[in-house]
This record gives C-alpha cells, sequence and structure tokens, in this order.
C-alpha cells in the first residue's frame, strides 16, 4: 500500500526542485558580444605562412575554433603574422581563447602541412575590442592583409598599432 503522505511530499519536493532549476537557468542566460582584434607573429617573424600553407591553416583554424566552441568571424594575414576577429562569449577569456587558437594550429601545421620551416608563435600579441558598428571595417582590413603589406611592412604595423592603441612594450 502506498503512504499518501510520503507520496505527496516527494512530488511537492520534485516540483520544488523544477521550479529552482528553471529559475536557475533563467537566471543564468546571458546575452554576450564582445568583438575582439587579435594579431599575433611567427616566432622572430619567420616568414613561414606562404600560400597556399596560410590558407590551409587558417581553414584549419576555423574548425577548430568552431569545435571548441570559439566564434572566429574572421581570420587572415601575412607571411609571418596572423589577424583574427572573434567573439567572445561570458565563460570565455581573451588569454584561454587565443592559447587554444595558437597552440593547436602550430601542432597541427608541423604534422600536416609543414614544408621548410616549423611553425612556432610568438608569445606576445595584441587585442583590442571592437565595437559593432566597426566590425566589418576590421573584416575588410583582415581580408586584405596581402595587398596592405605590399605597401607597409609587418613592423610599420606594429607601430601602428603599438601608438594607435596606447600600447606600450614592458622593458625585461
Amino acid at each position: 500500500m502506498i503512504n499518501q503522505e510520503a507520496l505527496v511530499k516527494n512530488i511537492t519536493i520534485c516540483i520544488k526542485k523544477h521550479i529552482t532549476l528553471k529559475k536557475t537557468k533563467t537566471q543564468v542566460m546571458a546575452y554576450v558580444k564582445i568583438w575582439v582584434h587579435i594579431v599575433w607573429t611567427t616566432k622572430n617573424r619567420e616568414p613561414v605562412l606562404t600560400n597556399p600553407k596560410r590558407k590551409l591553416l587558417f581553414s584549419h583554424m576555423r574548425e577548430n575554433a568552431r569545435l571548441k566552441g570559439i566564434y572566429l568571424d574572421f581570420i587572415g594575414g601575412y607571411l609571418e603574422h596572423i589577424h583574427c576577429l572573434i567573439s567572445l562569449n561570458s565563460d570565455q577569456t581573451i588569454a584561454k581563447t587565443i592559447q587554444l587558437i595558437k597552440g593547436e594550429s602550430a601542432y597541427w601545421f608541423n604534422h600536416n602541412i609543414k614544408k621548410g620551416k616549423k611553425l612556432e608563435w610568438q608569445d606576445e600579441y595584441f587585442a583590442v575590442s571592437v565595437s559593432e558598428s566597426a566590425v566589418n571595417a576590421v573584416r575588410s582590413y583582415i581580408k586584405n592583409q596581402e595587398q596592405h603589406h605590399k605597401k607597409k611592412t609587418f613592423q610599420e604595423e606594429y607601430d601602428d598599432i603599438m601608438q594607435k592603441f596606447g600600447f606600450s612594450k614592458f622593458p625585461g
């Protein structure tokens, strides 16, 4: 015979848990869109990223980012550096996102398409926020890296970025 009092108590507990879970789920819901333009270089700025290797690497990086839950909106670059436009979500940090993209991509490159010099990344990187209204301009800038670097060296671009965004390199 079923104890009605115990049954009612169990049903009440289940309903309370369901309501609590439902409240918790809606309270945790976060809508976040933080655009970040990231730039990093190959170690010692070695010109390792020649075509078609560069295009294969970019394609792999897009897929790897997707598998890791990273929204890589746009990627481009030239012989010795990469530009990415990403959108961070609420549980991602810039440092961890870059670590996931850079580390795995060098490993993949060296084991799958390396012919010649080994790909290694420099530790440092630039990361700047991008307003929603500037996203298309950043996409265009990233898309046109090959043409851009026919007129300007990466060192000139580096110096411009340092000045434009007020970065200063710490000694030591």
